[in-house]
């Protein structure tokens, strides 16, 4: 079992950068695939990109592809998500998720999140 705590959230503006961090306690970590996802206020929560447990497997959604950058640091226990050219569209409360295995992109299928951070862009 781990328990994710995201970081890093806050107001910059469209075109900036910034970076996500999550922070996840507990015993074997390194074997967990870690993910991102997003909401918007009024929309659904939205996959934003994986990892997997070796870092060999990442993913992202097409609307963050080449944008968004995710990593690891098993060591430290942290998964990291770098936002760069950041637009209006992408505000949304970031949270991290955890599942053992393999990289998934439905949120019901993670056992284990975090209670978000704040992006916020203003144009």
């Amino acid at each position: 079992q781990v328990s994710p705590v995201e970081s890093g959230g806050g107001l910059v503006q469209a075109g900036d950068s910034m970076r996500l961090t999550c922070v996840a306690s507990g015993h074997l970590f390194s074997t967990y695939a870690m993910a991102w996802f997003r909401q918007a206020p009024g929309k659904e929560r939205e996959f934003v990109a994986a990892i997997g447990w070796l870092a060999r497997n990442v993913d992202y959604d097409d609307s963050v592809k080449g944008r968004f950058i995710i990593s690891r640091d098993n060591d430290k226990n942290t998964v990291y998500l770098q936002l760069t050219s950041l637009h209006p569209a992408d505000p949304a409360v970031f949270s991290c998720a955890a599942r053992p295995s393999a990289i998934v992109y439905r949120p019901w299928e993670y056992n284990y999140w975090g209670q978000g951070t704040e992006v916020t862009v203003s144009s």
